[in-house]
């Protein structure tokens, strides 16, 4: 019994750091914002109880978020999300199917960017879609007379979105993506050996029939980084735009509009709120999923 009860001890003081860490920068600020977004608070004065009044003034009288931020962050998130996860799906799926040693390099090659993402809106893709003639993109197509005069790829309130939604894409091969592979990769090949001689016939039918339903634990987990991620997004508008605001608010995203509100104009009680009603969709949404990949 002693011996059952140090082990039962030995556990706890395992995990205890994890749980300590995830109190205190998870937990502990979403219950202070949960509060604040109760208040007025302008981060100089302490905060006042102003009942629901930033929840009315999202819904009824903030005509930028409702008209501009919203939509842009659900066609911003139905666009990335899906599409990065079924690359990254994909991608995994391919990488499987090459020989070990190529495999280790040609995933660190596709995991990299999302890694040194900011790195390389800066570096990278400002000068691809530079707004003047020395850009890439404008380079080539003036040089081929398929435009007269060079794009404002970052500042135009028609293109900015289009150039978020590629870097995103690009730069999505993140975590998820590395557990769908090893997902794959844990797949004993005899079980699709085994398909074979039952009547498989075909490589879809073997994703479909095989691959997905054993490795649905990976999946899930690809899915609810895929959400986080797409609905966290902001910085990248910011950073390809130089601004925030981004033009005409054509990049701003909920992150973007929290930060608006919080940063520039020390209207942390706002801020809280929308920060909130972001959790709230985030959770939603994972719940939706989570149902949809359930046993």
């Amino acid at each position: 019994m002693l011996n059952r009860i140090k082990k039962i001890n030995s556990a706890y003081l395992f995990i205890l750091p994890y749980s300590t860490m995830f109190l205190v920068f998870i937990v502990l600020p979403v219950f202070i914002a949960f509060l604040l977004s109760f208040t007025y608070f302008n981060a100089v004065e302490a905060p006042k109880f102003n009942n629901v009044q930033n929840y009315i003034f999202i819904l009824t009288q903030d005509k930028v978020f409702m008209q501009t931020v919203l939509p842009n962050t659900i066609k911003f998130s139905l666009i990335v999300g899906p599409g990065g996860y079924i690359l990254s799906f994909l991608l995994a799926w391919i990488l499987a199917q090459v020989p070990h040693k190529s495999r280790t390099v040609l995933a660190l090659m596709i995991y990299s960017p999302s890694m040194t993402a900011g790195v390389a809106i800066t570096v990278l893709w400002q000068v691809i879609f530079s707004g003047d003639e020395n850009g890439l993109i404008n380079g080539f197509l003036l040089n081929y007379n398929l435009i007269g005069e060079p794009i404002q790829w970052l500042q135009s309130p028609d293109h900015l979105m289009k150039v978020m939604i590629i870097v995103s894409l690009w730069s999505s091969m993140g975590v998820g993506f590395l557990a769908m592979l090893a997902g794959v990769l844990n797949i004993n090949n005899e079980v699709y050996e085994a398909a074979y001689i039952d009547g498989l016939r075909n490589k879809f039918q073997e994703i479909f029939y095989i691959t997905i339903p054993s490795m649905k634990p990976q999946m899930l987990f690809g899915a609810v980084m895929s959400i986080v991620g797409t609905f966290s997004a902001g910085a990248i508008g910011v950073q390809l735009s130089g601004a925030n605001p981004t033009p005409q608010n054509a990049g701003q995203l909920i992150i973007n509009h929290i930060e608006d509100y919080g940063i520039l104009r020390s209207e942390m009680g706002l801020a809280a709120a929308f920060s909130v009603v972001l959790l709230l969709i985030i959770y939603g949404i994972s719940k939706y999923v989570n149902r949809a990949f359930s046993e």
